[in-house]
């Protein structure tokens, strides 16, 4: 009995284990790759996934096997895809491939069956011809000028331009352009084409180096657009200064860099264009200042003049990888590799990266909604490198693995649904739906900054200017937060004029009054021969501060200041650092940091002792006449400016807008420019040296601050390893004994 009791126990165990086994869903197993956008910081914020992989679609699911000749061995390449370069769709969802290896075009149904083929034609002489290596292929849809849909095919090998009907029958040629503005050297290569609705055609050349080449339908060259220049080096501008013409000539060259791919927005004919040919360094440094301009930038969107036009209102230019550090292994390092922009619903654009392969997702504005990809075996990652070109359809992103030699297909999640629902409801000025529908992002994943930014701007246009201030809190967005409180302070100011006029007039009389009391305290203390009192000490700061060469000799030799007085000064220019870093506003300290008392202290007293011991030290040895008191009276008298500058800046920088921040640093500057003076004539002065002499101690008192911190460093590491040797030979006494 107490056998079947316990096998009916191993057996209800086991079908516990088994239940629980079966409903439990391994972490990572949904999804072979992490979606994530990045903060404001740099940080990656894992995401809900925006798209996930539904299959892949390789020759067999195409039907390529059909293409194979009956002597498969003669040509086993045509039945699957041979290093393909372009996918393209068109509104019929039909997916157009270049096939480059086996030098063909293949057309798929929006099932990705296979359509038709198009490699051999008849040209227009009646000769028979056969494309050969195309690497572009471009599908325009009918407009007035051509009522059915054309394919333009990129015949690279055979350096032109041949157009096909939908239904793959042959149109004309376009052979290479002609023009004395492109280089003897250089030969026509087209890799990649777009046509506007204008019938405008933009072609890649691959060896083009002054920009994306703009012709007519007819191929008439109009002009070059998108030139990228090469940087240069520091040293390199400066010997080019010193070169004659004949030597620049016959030196390195400094050419534009080329594209590799090109795009175009058919709701607002612009184009994007992208280069992975500038420098990675010029790219970071681009990453890393936020570059607005888009100078080295690897995506450009460029209108029909060629005007770089691309709104980069994000956290972080649209570049790929922000955190390439992290996001970096032992092969792969640096900034992305850019190959292929993708138009999307709402004006929305990804591009790819070669180097991870990996899709970032953009809105119009630049603000990143989300990336993913990865290398691996796995449905949804690709071969390595093996991501060549990207294409929308519908609901459906299609990615081009030309490692594996197939389309991987990804399907809008729910999540996608509502990011892509949200954007359209602000386009469309919906506002009090674009909130809700920013809420239901936020609700499935509250580390969306963009969210937050949205709801906040929603609320903007609403006129809501209050409550938008605390999502854009949420994202760290300065940008939009100044504008919300710009409306704030506009009202504000016109509900109190009268009140703020006050205020402002009781400032000024204010500020008048003290430096005329502390003026006629300062006269009637020349003139008593009274012993001073502290605060008479104080007050002759404010004196010192504007008659530096009189108030820093009688400093000296008629004993106007103290030891108590410079303490105070000291003390009250730590007290104004420290409201300084707890006081901002806003715009200035939008993560709230702050800084401890005892760093302000540091920060003020090492740098001040430094000083005063180094000066001290050398001017000992040049005849200085000012001891080791006077220049520490001399210097602590110097900081009166900086609470008297400092302390306004930053009341004032809880009222400001970010068009105002530079006056806050203007004024923050002029207190150590005005400190910097007060502490090269006191020194002068105080050691009774000329001009140059003094400028030349000034020098050499810096140097000498280094060198003493050098010797501080290098003993204080000296008694850490001794304290460490004592510590390890009392250790093993006590393990021996």
């Amino acid at each position: 009995m107490k056998k079947m009791n316990l096998k009916k126990l191993l057996c209800l165990t086991a079908a516990v284990l088994l239940l629980a086994g079966a409903l439990v869903v391994p972490t990572g197993a949904s999804s072979a790759y992490q979606t994530y956008t990045y903060s404001i910081g740099g940080t990656a914020l894992y995401s809900p996934d925006a798209y996930t992989a539904t299959k892949a679609v390789g020759a067999s699911e195409m039907g390529l096997e059909s293409l194979l000749p009956e002597d498969a061995a003669a040509d086993s390449t045509l039945g699957k895809l041979n290093n393909p370069s372009d996918l393209v769709t068109d509104k019929a969802k039909n997916v157009y491939i270049a096939d480059t290896g086996n030098n063909r075009i293949l057309v798929l149904d929006r099932y990705y069956k296979l359509k038709r083929v198009i490699n051999t034609f008849t040209n227009s002489e009646g000769v028979p011809d056969a494309l050969a290596a195309p690497q572009g292929v471009f599908v325009s849809e009918p407009n007035k000028t051509y009522p059915e849909r054309l394919i333009w095919v990129c015949d690279t090998a055979n350096y032109r331009i041949v157009v096909f009907n939908e239904q793959g029958e042959f149109q004309r040629i376009i052979e290479e352009p002609e023009s004395t503005l492109f280089d003897r050297s250089s030969v026509y290569k087209p890799i990649a084409i777009a046509v506007d609705e204008y019938n405008r055609l933009y072609v890649v050349s691959s060896t083009t180096y002054q920009g994306i080449i703009v012709m007519t339908d007819d191929g008439t060259f109009t002009g070059f657009i998108g030139a990228q220049v090469q940087s240069l080096s520091a040293w390199q501008i400066i010997w080019r200064r010193f070169q004659t013409k004949e030597q620049r000539e016959n030196s390195e060259k400094v050419i534009t860099t080329e594209f590799n791919n090109i795009s175009i927005n058919p709701n607002k004919n612009l184009v994007y264009a992208t280069t992975s040919s500038i420098k990675d360094a010029d790219v970071e440094s681009s990453i890393r200042g936020s570059d607005k301009s888009g100078k080295y930038s690897p995506v450009k969107l460029l209108n029909a003049n060629g005007t770089e036009i691309m709104r980069r209102n994000g956290f972080w230019i649209p570049a790929g990888e922000v955190d390439y550090s992290s996001k970096s292994t032992d092969d792969i390092t640096g900034p992305s590799t850019i190959v292929d922009v993708a138009v999307g619903p709402e004006d929305t654009w990804s591009m790819i990266d070669s180097k991870r392969n990996r899709v970032y997702t953009y809105d119009f504005d630049g603000n990143l909604l989300f990336a993913f990809g990865d290398n691996g075996t796995m449905l949804g990652n690709l071969g390595e490198n093996g991501i060549k070109a990207i294409a929308y359809q519908g609901d459906v992103m299609l990615l081009l693995d030309k490692t594996n030699n197939n389309i991987t297909v990804f399907r809008r999640t729910e999540y996608g649904d509502l990011l892509l629902s949200a954007i359209a409801a602000e386009s469309t000025q919906e506002y009090d739906k674009a909130i809700n529908l920013w809420t239901k992002v936020l609700q499935r994943n509250s580390n969306f900054d963009t969210a937050y930014v949205g709801i906040g701007q929603a609320m903007y246009r609403n006129k809501d200017y209050v409550n938008s201030l605390s999502y854009f809190e949420s994202a760290y967005d300065t940008t939009n937060w100044s504008n919300s409180y710009r409306e704030i302070r506009k009202e504000w100011m016109s509900t109190y004029f009268l009140v703020l006029l006050l205020i402002v007039v009781a400032v000024i009389v204010g500020v008048v009054l003290f430096f005329r009391t502390m003026g006629k305290i300062n006269r009637r203390v020349a003139v008593s021969g009274k012993k001073r009192t502290f605060w008479q000490e104080v007050a002759y700061g404010f004196h010192v501060i504007f008659h530096p060469f009189d108030g820093f000799w009688d400093l000296k030799h008629e004993k106007r200041g103290s030891v108590r007085a410079s303490l105070f000064f000291i003390a009250l220019a730590i007290a104004t650092f420290y409201y300084q870093a707890i006081g901002q506003g806003y715009l200035l300290n939008p993560r709230n940091r702050y800084s401890s008392l005892w760093a302000q202290l540091i920060g003020v007293v090492v740098p001040l002792f430094l000083f005063v011991l180094a000066n001290w030290c050398l001017t000992t040895l040049f005849d200085g006449e000012g001891s080791f008191k006077d220049v520490f009276i001399a210097c602590s008298y110097s900081l009166t400016p900086i609470p008297l500058l400092v302390i306004p800046a930053t009341i004032y920088s809880n009222f400001c807008v970010s068009a105002e921040t530079d006056i806050i640093g203007f004024i923050g500057t002029l207190a150590f420019i005005w400190l910097g003076i007060l502490v090269f004539f006191g020194t002068m002065v105080t050691h009774d040296y000329s001009l140059g002499k003094n400028f030349i101690t000034i020098l050499g008192t810096l140097i000498a601050m280094v060198f003493i911190m050098f010797i501080a460093v290098l003993f204080t590491t000296l008694i850490g390893k001794i304290v460490s040797l004592i510590t390890n030979i009392v250790t093993e006494i006590q393990y021996r004994m």
